[in-house]
């Protein structure tokens, strides 16, 4: 299984970003997947987690502004961020969780410029 991460990039405050992930190898449509990211001196938090079934779970600070979807289809997940703040600033991971395993993407940069 191998996550690819996309969408990162440089944004103002108050702007929006869309983040892509593409998994492949055999995966799972009911296996979990999610987004988590890391800033600079702080630990990996969970950002939001998506089900097979589509059911959806968010950290406090990005709910009502994020929106995670997932297409079982073509196996990718994506992270719809809105009103975005300097404190969204870190680095950006997918996640799939599977057969009692943990999979990760490469990381993808997001800087929110005040």
């Amino acid at each position: 299984v191998q996550l690819q991460a996309s969408g990162g990039g440089l944004v103002q405050a108050g702007g929006s970003r869309r983040l892509s992930c593409a998994a492949s190898g055999r995966i799972s449509n009911v296996a979990p997947m999610g987004w988590y990211r890391q800033a600079p001196g702080k630990q990996r938090e969970l950002v939001a987690t998506i089900a097979g079934t589509g059911r959806s779970n968010y950290a406090d600070s990005v709910k009502g502004r994020f929106i995670i979807s997932r297409d079982n289809i073509k196996n990718t997940v994506s992270l719809q961020m809105n009103t975005l703040k300097p404190d969204d600033t870190a680095v950006y991971y997918c996640n799939l969780w599977q057969a009692g395993k943990d999979y990760w993407g490469q990381g993808t940069q997001v800087t929110v410029s005040s």
